[in-house]
């Protein structure tokens, strides 16, 4: 690739990642119904013309806002879920369910303004199937960790789902830690017989 070329690549990865912050503003001062194309370019001094260069529209720049933060938010679990099976006992999977959710909680209240954006219900079309799908496989993540035990794992993949929205939504960092303190008190009912 020749000089040129490579600072052109350059140029386009600036003015793709500008859009995108742009946008992550925009979604979350007006909502997704209300932001239009117009206000993101706007907001990051570019042209309509660089907009659909880059993204097919509102709701590709909106998923991909979606997609880079799922991406991080995925990182920091597993980086926690790692260290927690490197240093506490391999019986019990709950001190690792417990570090990845307050690796996950804490990405939320880190990027709270963009996980609040997810989490209101003003998104494109589709989009709440695709925050059930992300559910479904968190749910498959934690059947994997908590084997045999399905009542387990629906009891807290459901509390850390509504603990994270209302801890994103209310911002009260205090809530998230004692909603951890609460999950990890959670055992399987002993077998029945």
């Amino acid at each position: 690739m020749s000089d040129a070329e490579h600072r052109l690549k350059g140029r386009g990865a600036v003015t793709r990642a500008g859009l995108l912050a742009a946008a992550e503003e925009v979604f979350a001062a007006k909502g997704y119904a209300e932001a239009g194309v117009t206000d993101v370019v706007a907001r990051a001094n570019a042209s309509v013309g660089s907009l659909y260069h880059h993204f097919s529209g509102k709701a590709e720049l909106y998923l991909t806002l979606f997609e880079e933060f799922q991406a991080r938010q995925t990182d920091r679990v597993n980086q926690a879920a790692r260290q927690a099976r490197r240093s506490g006992p391999a019986t019990d999977p709950m001190p690792v369910f417990l570090s990845a959710a307050r690796a996950y909680l804490d990405g939320c209240l880190e990027e709270r303004e963009l996980a609040a954006l997810f989490l209101r219900g003003d998104g494109p079309p589709g989009f709440d199937l695709i925050v059930r799908e992300r559910l479904r496989t968190f749910a498959q993540r934690n059947a994997t960790l908590f084997e045999n035990q399905p009542a387990l794992v629906v009891v807290v993949t459901g509390a850390l789902a509504a603990a994270v929205s209302e801890v994103v939504l209310s911002g009260d960092e205090g809530l998230a830690e004692e909603v951890l303190e609460v999950i990890a008190q959670i055992r399987p009912a002993p077998p029945a017989g």
